[in-house]
């Protein structure tokens, strides 16, 4: 009989959390370069005109509909997955095949993108506020503020405007994230040169999120184009079918901000995780 420790459901959530503190001014450039209709800004210079135009703080912008979005999104997501997993696990005795990991990832991501698609709306908006003239902005005080805002003056259907494509990128990025980052960890620690140490978690993670930055990419340009839209697109496929007009390359505008951003949030993610589960987890016997 041996005792360990596991996560407990909403870790997933705070870790989230806590990783978007430290990476929300990758997301916010990342947001405005998606939403430019021509190629005119690395992301150098976009920071740098955020910067000069608002000052350094402007660079948080949309912190708390961040914090809001993690909360329901990826609280959901890693809720789901973590405990089904360690359910299987559990009766089975092993760990589970990767193509079920796959398959699981998925499901949480999908009910994960669902859930928390007005959130991540909000945090669009709010993110990309400061590229636009005074009387254009919407000016949300804050996450609630917008989620109020848009209710009352969009209407409930209005809040999950885009749900079909953020609900696929939350499957796509869950998979590439947690199912690769839980198969990569497993074969790391297969080869038995290293321990289920910090190291093994930043080198699963760093390939977790590389694979999760391939996958989401596209959709993600697109997803953000629709929160962002003020009803220019009739829906998911005339989105798709403007921004296919710019060629190939406009599904991966903000390729590598978008890599430089979810990398690290990645790496982050799963170093707080697998401490919250080191020293508050729950203990079981195995």
């Amino acid at each position: 009989m041996q005792e360990k420790r596991v996560s407990r459901w909403y870790f997933g959530g705070l870790s989230s959390s806590a990783a978007a503190c430290l990476t929300h001014p990758l997301d916010l450039i990342k947001v405005h370069l998606q939403t430019q209709h021509e190629v005119r800004m690395t992301m150098r210079g976009m920071a740098v005109s955020v910067v000069r135009r608002e000052g350094y703080l402007a660079l948080y912008s949309g912190l708390s509909a961040s914090l809001c979005r993690q909360m329901t999104y990826s609280l959901s997501r890693f809720a789901i997955y973590e405990t089904l997993r360690d359910m299987w696990s559990s009766r089975n005795k092993g760990p589970m095949p990767f193509y079920q990991k796959v398959l699981l990832g998925a499901l949480g991501g999908f009910a994960g993108g669902l859930i928390g698609t007005p959130a991540d709306m909000v945090n669009v908006r709010m993110q990309n506020d400061v590229k636009l003239p005074a009387e254009l902005r919407r000016n949300y005080a804050h996450a609630l503020d917008g989620l109020y805002r848009v209710w009352k003056e969009e209407g409930m259907k209005k809040l999950f405007s885009g749900a079909t494509m953020a609900s696929t990128r939350g499957a796509l990025v869950t998979v590439g994230q947690l199912a690769c980052y839980d198969q990569s960890k497993q074969l790391v620690l297969a080869t038995g040169y290293l321990t289920d140490n910090i190291l093994t978690h930043f080198l699963a993670s760093v390939f977790a999120g590389g694979c999760a930055t391939v996958l989401c990419q596209p959709l993600d340009v697109v997803k953000t184009r629709l929160m962002n839209s003020k009803e220019e697109y009739g829906g998911v496929f005339h989105c798709l079918r403007e921004t296919a007009k710019l060629g190939p390359k406009a599904f991966y505008k903000g390729l590598v901000p978008a890599a430089i951003r979810l990398i690290p949030h990645t790496v982050l993610t799963f170093i707080f995780l697998e401490q919250l589960k080191k020293h508050f987890g729950a203990l079981v016997v195995t």
